[in-house]
């Protein structure tokens, strides 16, 4: 069943149990506000029929399925109540007709129509709290473009639906496209966005013979690709494997109210079967016997068990949703209290994914820091690229005025490159362009800035180098509290990123991360928590691009950064929506409050069954204490209002 179908049927049973409610007696209790007038014990045996088929399908199925696999749980609990008070009832109702004024035999109508609703309002509630879980697989498909340019025999090119395309052919994507398949350049020069595949947050240099990622962004250069992989063996698609096995293995877990349902089951049936059996020899009463068995069946019937852990759940939801935090699979609040290690991706988590200006410094004596900036934002001016945009921001900031530099080339492979008014040439290049002339540069930048850590680049004069500026990506300003915070819970954090081991070191060197992992694919990572689960630990992973989809998926929990892709938010337990890495102590936080009150509520669910079970079934009877089936009623009230409240005082950790 899915939410709708059981908001649907929730409503309609709520309507039609309101005439059963109104019309007979809770318990045998004769309510103030009874109505009663002739044929109205038809109504009610007809309105609690259409009940019992229509609102309690599904946990007749369920019942069903449960006992097909010989695991009874929570639905095989339910459906033995529903059906014992339903089936009772119209043996009472038989039994009222034939008896006439000469005895009344007590019915259970009122207990079917509460139980069946509430329950429905139950598992509805606990349905929608998990029912926001995005389709990672659906946006994992969604990045590939429909059609691709393919080259025919003749030279020209025709656009081809994209199951079509076959490894050999060339397809040719020209500036601003998305790359169609993996492959490989044959011809030409760009630069490739490829963050939301690898995680790599600079854009990447390709020109012939480089290999490309279906699904990464093209930039500003039009190239032509021979296919090595499309469909079922493309990179997306492993990596679309990779999430949908892991998800798969995860929802193998059990709950563990319909651990408690289980044993609940088992006693129920046990001691009213005993019941039926003690009775009848004690009074030779059949009639008193089955009256005795059915109580207890009935009393067992799960109202404040089945609403224990949706109340919880809803209550989490609402905390959550208020610290910042979506709640997308429950499950993951009871795991991450036994986490024992956090992974965290780099770029977009601990850092902020997008590139700023570090450091700007002249190499030349006769120029100022700001002047060298003037140029490099003139060059820089006319382009899209993510460096030349902070470059510009940089510039802005500064008050610094772009030079106006004419005709901007591009250098393939290299940087950008005008020649002034005046005849000097000038160009904005990276270390290789630099080696590859044997001009001299200092590979630490004028002022030492971190080679490799940052991504450099060097302003040439004439043959000469002028300038350097440092581009890096800041890390997140709560980054270091949350790793204190996150050790001081006696977890292990491990970083984990895409970048080079200078970029990796430098990080996790200032956050005081001791462990990482530097130059993973998205099945390194999938690997690597795969490793750790494998080990004995239980891993909560947090990401932020498509490259952490599989292991947010194959950890034990999964935490997306707001800010991220959908894919991989749609792979995650939970979602950080502000993007926050001390969130990531705040979800830890809630998972054992939630925990703590999910233990609490089964304990007051179950402990009501525990103690009106036996007084149901009449074991302190020699002295003279039967549990009526009104004090039942009282009880089982007591015990649902006791669950909801206790659910509504749940508080958020610090």
């Amino acid at each position: 069943m899915h939410g709708g179908d059981l908001k649907r049927r929730f409503f309609v049973c709520l309507v039609l149990a309101a005439p059963v409610l109104a019309l007979s007696p809770m318990m045998g209790i004769d309510l103030p506000f009874r109505i009663s007038f002739p044929g109205s014990d038809w109504l009610v045996a007809g309105l609690a029929t259409i009940l019992f088929f229509y609102g309690g399908k599904p946990f007749l199925a369920g019942a069903a399925s449960e006992l097909s696999e010989k695991k009874p749980a929570m639905m095989t609990l339910i459906a033995l109540g529903i059906t014992s008070a339903y089936v009772y009832s119209l043996y009472a109702f038989a039994a009222n007709l034939l008896n006439g004024s000469a005895g009344h035999v007590m019915d259970f109508f009122w207990e079917l129509a509460t139980l069946i609703v509430i329950m429905l309002l139950g598992h509805w509630i606990e349905m929608h709290a998990v029912s926001g879980a995005g389709d990672a697989l659906e946006r994992m498909a969604a990045l590939l473009p429909s059609k691709a340019n393919v080259r025919q025999p003749d030279g020209s090119y025709v656009e081809t639906e994209l199951p079509q395309v076959r490894v050999g052919q060339t397809v040719m994507v020209k500036a601003g496209e998305k790359v169609p398949t993996d492959g490989t350049i044959e011809r030409g020069s760009t630069t490739v966005d490829e963050s939301l595949v690898t995680g790599e947050s600079r854009a990447v240099a390709k020109t012939a013979g480089d290999a490309v990622v279906g699904g990464s962004q093209n930039g500003e250069g039009t190239v032509l690709v021979k296919v090595s992989a499309t469909g079922e063996s493309g990179y997306l698609a492993q990596v679309m494997e990779l999430v949908s096995s892991a998800q798969s293995e995860k929802t193998k877990t059990e709950a563990r109210a319909d651990k408690v349902a289980r044993a609940l089951f088992y006693a129920a049936v046990l001691v009213g079967l005993a019941a039926l059996v003690v009775w009848y020899f004690i009074t030779l009463d059949f009639g008193v016997a089955l009256t005795r068995m059915v109580t207890v069946l009935v009393i067992a019937c799960p109202h404040a068990l089945g609403l224990a852990i949706p109340l919880v759940a809803a209550r989490t939801t609402s905390v959550a949703a208020e610290n910042g935090l979506l709640i997308r699979r429950r499950q993951a609040l009871e795991t991450a209290v036994k986490a024992t290690v956090v992974m965290m991706d780099k770029t977009g988590t601990l850092t902020e994914g997008d590139f700023k200006v570090i450091e700007v410094a002249s190499s030349d004596s006769s120029r100022t820091d700001d002047e060298v900036l003037s140029l490099m934002a003139g060059l820089e001016a006319s382009s899209s690229h993510p460096l030349a945009a902070s470059v510009l921001a940089e510039a802005a900031s500064r008050g610094v005025e772009a030079a106006e530099v004419p005709d901007v080339q591009t250098i393939p492979g290299s940087g950008i490159g005008a020649t002034l008014p005046g005849g000097s040439s000038i160009a904005l290049v990276n270390a290789r362009y630099l080696e590859d002339r044997s001009i001299p540069y200092e590979p630490d930048g004028a002022r030492g800035v971190r080679d490799g850590a940052y991504t450099v680049s060097y302003l040439v004069v004439d043959g000469a180098v002028a300038g350097i500026v440092a581009q890096g990506d800041e890390i997140k300003p709560d980054a270091g509290s949350a790793v204190r915070k996150i050790k001081e819970r006696g977890l292990v954090p491990v970083m984990l990123t895409g970048d080079n081991d200078k970029v990796a070191s430098a990080v996790a060197a200032e956050l005081g991360i001791a462990e990482y992992r530097f130059g993973l694919l998205p099945q390194d990572k999938e690997r690597l928590v795969r490793e750790r689960q494998q080990a004995g630990d239980v891993v909560v992973m947090v990401g932020d691009g498509i490259n952490d989809a599989p292991s947010l998926a194959r950890a034990d929990v999964g935490l997306a950064i707001g800010a991220g892709t959908d894919v991989a938010i749609g792979s995650a337990d939970a979602v950080l929506v502000r993007s926050d890495p001390g969130d990531i102590v705040r979800f830890l936080s809630l998972a054992v409050a939630s925990s703590r009150k999910t233990v609490q509520n089964l304990w007051w669910g179950a402990g009501y069954n525990i103690v009106a079970i036996p007084l149901a079934a009449g074991v302190l009877a020699p002295v003279g204490i039967v549990l009526s089936p009104a004090v039942g009623a009282v009880l089982m009230s007591l015990s649902t209002v006791v669950v909801a409240v206790n659910a509504l005082t749940l508080k958020i950790g610090r």
